[in-house]
């Protein structure tokens, strides 16, 4: 049965408690560790999170889950929420809730959140980025804000601007998400294109061909980036953004396996 941990992360008068569920077999594999990063919105509880741990419990894996700052068990509120925020309470929960090499496995804005943090290893840290010997992404939303910006109306556009939030509106029944001003700015601090990088390890990407939130093209874009050829991307013809169908998440737990490989 997986653990429940919190964290505290940020600076004094800036700390976030991050909640996170720990999933430690008694008899733990010589293999990779799965950290999973969940979409916007999304919780360490939903279903492909909760399929990825029952996977790794049969497979005697360790299995690290989180809620970002403002999603569901953690504190703070979704609008106060930043990139760089988010991407600083994945970093501490690697860093010290984890142990030995990992598979990071991130959906939508975690598949983005997992590009970052390799980055920022690559960058600062290679002792770390050691340790992440691959990433499972599925339907990544890398340069999530120019992504929703370039996308976004006109009317959106001036929401934003002048009156400093936009309530975008949801299909998932969690919405409208409040998407502000201070969001969009310090999230294009943290973009990877157009210059890209080489992640040094596999990256397996699924997306589906009827995602209407992040298009297939852009995928494919990020393939472009991405020097080494490192990426390997396999689509869903039938899939939409999610991916939650039972097909889909065999699929996706397939590409988990290969990385660990």
């Amino acid at each position: 049965m997986p653990t429940a941990k919190s964290l505290l992360v940020g600076p004094a008068g800036a700390e976030r408690t991050i909640a996170t569920l720990l999933q430690r077999p008694e008899r733990p594999s010589t293999t990779c560790g799965v950290v999973w990063l969940p979409g916007l919105k999304s919780e360490m509880t939903s279903t492909k999170a909760s399929a990825i741990a029952e996977w790794a419990a049969r497979e005697h894996l360790d299995c690290t889950r989180l809620d970002y700052s403002g999603h569901g068990q953690s504190s703070g509120l979704f609008e106060d929420g930043t990139i760089g925020a988010w991407l600083d309470e994945v970093d501490a929960v690697v860093t010290q809730l984890t142990a030995g090499p990992q598979i990071l496995v991130g959906s939508s804005t975690g598949g983005y959140l997992a590009l970052l943090l390799l980055k920022r290893y690559l960058d600062t840290a290679p002792e770390k980025a050691a340790r992440i010997r691959g990433l499972v992404l599925i339907a990544p939303a890398w340069d999530l804000t120019k992504l929703m910006w370039d996308n976004f109306s006109a009317a959106a556009k001036r929401a934003i601007t002048e009156d400093g939030v936009y309530l975008r509106p949801s299909s998932y029944g969690d919405g409208p998400y409040a998407i502000t001003r201070n969001f969009i700015d310090e999230g294009n601090r943290h973009l990877i294109g157009p210059q890209g990088f080489n992640p040094g390890r596999t990256i397996y990407v699924l997306h589906g061909l009827q995602d209407e939130d992040v298009p297939w093209e852009h995928t494919l874009d990020l393939v472009s980036i991405l020097s080494g050829d490192h990426v390997h991307v396999e689509a869903v013809p039938e899939g939409d953004h999610r991916l939650s169908s039972p097909h889909d998440i065999e699929k996706m737990l397939g590409l988990v396996a290969k990385a660990i490989a």
